[in-house]
């Protein structure tokens, strides 16, 4: 079955998935959303799948826009894996949604669980703790190919009720703020000017002004540059400071700087 796997990540944790769900498919393309608009789906694909982290208790604007013009052929089989550090919420059930807007069936829709990059509400815990959910996580992995594999149709995963009422609630609340979310960024004076955080946003909302990083209000609230930052100089926040950093372990800073060279 000819696959495209199309991926959303700032700090690894869904480039991650999206490999390794390539692998055990054994025969997807894995490509950057940040480099497509969704509208380039290459012709004669059987399988289409969108993988992404959970912002917020929901979908990403990034992931929104692209769904909302995805051009798939609506016989296409359509899955996501949605990535979340334990509160996955009614975000499936969200994208099913527009995805049928599109005339398209989110046949299948798995949350895994992966180390917390929110560091604003603290660091990504243990790392005992950490390796425990990478771990889980690879084993799922496996699981969802065998189950894409055999174009399985399934209701997609989502939370508890008081997760979908409650935390969509929330979601829909903050939403329309979160570009402007970016004001509680800022520098400290370990700063030394190498421009990883403008390197690694993945959308694009980081300009370069006296050698410091200025945010311009379209922010997605990935947190690709406070914990992409090697001298841990972009702090958000009070508390920031005294957190630890997270970025997935099997994931290299080169992979995603490839990745925004290649989109020019």
């Amino acid at each position: 079955m000819k696959t495209e796997l199309y991926y959303y990540t700032g700090t690894g944790n869904s480039l991650w998935t999206a490999r390794l769900l390539a692998q055990a498919l054994g025969s997807a393309a894995v490509r950057p959303m940040s480099r497509t608009d969704g509208s380039t789906v290459t012709a004669g694909i059987e399988a289409v799948g969108l993988v992404f982290p959970v912002h917020i208790w929901g979908p990403p604007r990034r992931v929104i826009a692209f769904a909302n013009v995805l051009n798939a052929d609506p016989e296409t089989y359509c899955f996501a894996v949605a990535v979340n550090a334990g509160q996955v919420a009614a975000t499936l059930v969200q994208l099913k949604k527009i995805l049928h807007a599109r005339n398209l069936t989110l046949a299948s829709g798995f949350g895994i669980v992966m180390p917390s990059n929110y560091i604003p509400w603290g660091g990504p815990g243990p790392e005992e703790e950490q390796r425990r959910r990478i771990a889980a996580a690879r084993e799922k992995i496996g699981r969802i190919a065998a189950r894409v594999g055999n174009r399985e149709s399934r209701p997609v995963e989502r939370g508890p009720f008081w997760q979908n009422l409650v935390l969509t609630a929330l979601n829909r609340l903050a939403f329309p703020r979160v570009p402007a979310m970016d004001k509680g960024f800022r520098v400290d004076e370990k700063c030394n000017g190498c421009g990883v955080c403008k390197t690694v946003c993945p959308c694009g909302n980081i300009a370069w002004e006296a050698e410091r990083p200025v945010w311009q209000h379209r922010c997605e609230q990935c947190l690709a540059c406070i914990q992409w930052c090697p001298q841990e100089a972009i702090q958000y926040g009070r508390k920031t400071p005294g957190y630890a950093r997270y970025r997935h372990p099997e994931i290299r800073l080169r992979d995603l700087t490839r990745e925004r060279d290649l989109q020019g």
